[in-house]
């Protein structure tokens, strides 16, 4: 994309109506130019090849080439910005997960009735999602898996083993978009014996029980969704469950999960200020924070709370982040010690908590 141009956009879903809807949406906006749409996965092969657009919008379900299968094929080949048109179901998300394991860079959620007023209702949304998408770094499909980390790993000596106990450290990670792998990458590097980790990932209310079985299978730690009044727990990471905030509390020597529902704070809802706040308050400086990639900047004033208590900070570094918003406002404001690399983060994380 060349800068000033408008982003070029190719809308891929089989119904006529969605790419009406989207078309009109996007063609809104002076930025964006919807130079095509395919009603299935094999016209827009062809039309990728002619009009070389910046962006796909992609429908999960589709006649001919099931989407999924169509997106391996495209982040292998010919890797574009791609944002999921996804359905509001438990199908939708666990699908939308594993699209954006595939590389899609974000996604939009399509309601389930009344999908042409649903999607008006978005519009703002899906034309700051392309916008973002245009910007972001499109990683290929092949990629090195981040290793696992061991306590032996990180152990100042051999001789030294570390025991944590719940009140010892508790890290506190949000993401946003790009984050769903992210956080899979920095859970799969902690050991069981990890402290306590308590995350916020910005994600429609039906995916997070999704979400969370997806983390847990690929983590040697328990990670769940948290319930409200549960003890914080070495060797757990809690998830807020489907649209709520999740808080954290102190009670007496140890901290229990808060789950919230009252209001969307910078616009989510689970919100990152939220989680950080609560941890800035309850731990202090027995806490990490870290900021993941993710559009906006949402958790970068919480982060600086965490700071300015004495908490160890990081943030995920430009090069290795899909959108270097939310870490990138948390360095700008001062709120991170340290840009990390994504593959490095978790070893970071256990070196922090045992005060390297």
């Amino acid at each position: 994309m060349i800068s000033g141009s408008p982003v070029r956009v190719l809308i891929v879903d089989d119904s006529a109506v969605v790419r009406q809807m989207l078309s009109e949406i996007l063609a809104s906006d002076p930025g964006i130019e919807v130079v095509g749409t395919a009603a299935d996965p094999l016209l827009a092969r062809e039309k990728i090849k002619r009009l070389a657009p910046d962006v796909i919008t992609l429908d999960v379900e589709m006649p001919r080439m099931d989407g999924l299968a169509f997106l391996e094929n495209l982040m292998r080949l010919h890797p574009l910005p791609v944002v999921m048109i996804s359905s509001l179901t438990e199908r939708g998300a666990d699908t939308t997960l594993q699209a954006l394991a595939l590389g899609a860079v974000d996604f939009i959620s399509k309601p389930k009735l009344d999908v042409a007023r649903g999607l008006q209702g978005y519009a703002e949304e899906i034309i700051a999602k392309v916008k973002m998408a245009a910007r972001s770094r499109v990683r290929t499909l092949a990629r090195p898996i981040a290793p696992r980390v061991t306590l032996d790993a990180v152990a100042p000596s051999p001789t030294r083993s570390i025991q944590f106990r719940t009140t010892d450290r508790l890290i506190a990670i949000g993401a946003s978009a790009g984050g769903t792998e992210a956080l899979r990458v920095v859970l799969e590097g902690m050991p069981a014996d990890a402290p306590a980790v308590v995350l916020t990932q910005h994600l429609p209310a039906t995916f997070s029980t999704a979400f969370a079985e997806r983390l847990d299978r690929h983590s040697a730690m328990s990670v769940r969704e948290a319930s409200d009044g549960e003890a914080v727990l070495a060797g757990h990471a809690y998830l807020p469950p489907g649209g709520k905030h999740l808080r954290v509390i102190r009670d007496g020597a140890r901290w229990r999960c808060r789950i919230d529902d009252g209001p969307a704070v910078n616009r989510h809802k689970p919100a990152v200020d939220v989680l950080f706040r609560s941890v800035a308050e309850s731990a202090g400086a027995n806490a990490i924070g870290a900021i993941l990639t993710g559009m906006g900047d949402d958790g970068a004033r919480g982060l600086l709370e965490l700071k300015n208590v004495g908490a160890p900070t990081l943030v995920q570094d430009e090069a290795t982040s899909v959108v270097w918003g939310m870490p990138g406002a948390a360095f700008k404001l001062g709120a991170a010690e340290e840009q990390v690399p994504l593959e490095r983060i978790a070893e970071r994380l256990m070196a922090l908590a045992r005060g390297a």
